[in-house]
């Protein structure tokens, strides 16, 4: 698409220089039947340059390549509009440019959102003066999840404050759906329970949807939408969305078993390879079951959780399958995993998730 959109832009961007070699007699111009001043020629050159700068600007991902767009795109349309008998069909491709450089924008506005909205869930985190995990922290835990973390190596590891994850996979709406493939990035505050992810999914060629789930002081929030414009879902702040936040968040302890240690998670024993952590955060609970395997990898997590976010919502069974380890900066972590709802008509598997990346989030810049 962007090699196609580039091409788009440079074949427009040429076609205003016919205004400025007409008015400036540089050629016989038989497809502009209008006389051009010189004046006005010039504003056809004008708009050239700002479309090319457009495409090079679009092409070297600079961030705010659509406002030279927006200004080559006024430019352009009060020149068509002035000449319209000869070049009214450059419209066609001035509103073409203007869906893309306005779902750009809407881009920008949505990193800029989330980049707000990780700085807001870091500001409390403590960075400094970090303290190490050592077997007298696992004391009190249930024997399987005192297995679990010994076995995740991280006994004599730093205790995570704040921690991002990289993320790629599938996902579907229905269960006969097609899968859509997603890349994703979710940040952690572990020392106060909250995350931002954010993700982009492949909904069809060419259109593409972003989305955004949060965690804050046990409130929860799911923002959704389409070519970033348009609002799909924007859920926030009721008790649906409020505990399949949290719920989220006791389940993707996993992938920073050092939380498990921490006040607001309370566990008990279930079974020699399970044991149930209820998450508390401002006196709101949820639940959920871990399951491990003999030798101490995790293996799944299920919980009652809302069926969507809406205030109709009713409770069903979600779990997780964790189908592959991996080492990241030293500690074990499921790297592969499924989640299915458990319905009434049956099972229906609606992501696949892959960790590829796995960082600490000291940041000055979020601090």
């Amino acid at each position: 698409m962007k090699y196609l959109f580039s091409f788009i832009l440079l074949v427009h961007a040429a076609l205003h220089l016919l205004g400025f070699a007409k008015a400036f007699h540089l050629a016989e111009i038989n497809t502009l039947s209008q006389n051009i001043s010189k004046p006005i020629g010039t504003l056809w050159f004008l708009t050239f340059l700002l479309f090319s700068i457009t495409t090079a600007t679009y092409i070297k991902n600079y961030r705010f390549w659509f406002v030279f767009a927006f200004i080559a795109l006024i430019l352009s349309q009060i020149l068509i509009l002035m000449f319209w008998k000869d070049a009214k069909f450059g419209t066609l491709a001035n509103i073409l440019i203007l869906i893309v450089s306005l779902s750009a924008y809407g881009q920008f506005q949505f990193d800029k959102m989330v980049e707000r909205e990780t700085k807001e869930i870091l500001k409390d985190a403590q960075t400094k003066n970090p303290s190490f995990i050592s077997e007298k922290d696992i004391l009190h835990l249930p024997e399987a999840v005192k297995k679990w973390l010994i076995n995740s190596r991280v006994i004599g590891q730093e205790k995570r404050q704040t921690i991002q994850l990289k993320q790629i996979g599938e996902m579907r709406t229905k269960p006969n759906s097609k899968w859509m493939p997603f890349t994703a990035t979710q940040t952690f505050n572990v020392q106060i329970p909250g995350f931002v992810w954010e993700t982009k999914v492949e909904a069809m060629p060419f259109i593409w949807m972003r989305g955004r789930d949060k965690l804050y002081q046990g409130q929860g929030n799911m923002l959704i939408k389409l070519a970033n414009l348009i609002p799909v879902v924007n859920e926030s702040n009721n008790k649906q969305i409020n505990s399949g936040a949290m719920i989220r968040f006791l389940a993707e302890i996993c992938w920073f078993p050092s939380a498990a240690i921490n006040n607001y998670i309370v566990w008990e024993s279930i079974s020699e390879n399970s044991a149930k952590a209820t998450l508390t955060i401002k006196d709101i609970s949820v639940s959920g079951i871990f399951k491990f395997s003999t030798e101490g990898d995790i293996t799944s997590f299920e919980a009652k959780r809302y069926y969507g976010g809406k205030t109709n919502s009713k409770l069903e069974t979600w779990r997780i399958n964790m189908t592959s380890h991996k080492t990241f900066d030293g500690v074990k972590i499921p790297n592969k995993s499924n989640v299915s709802w458990k319905l009434e008509e049956g099972d229906f598997n609606w992501l696949n998730l892959e960790i590829i990346d796995v960082n600490g989030v000291v940041n000055k810049k979020t601090e």
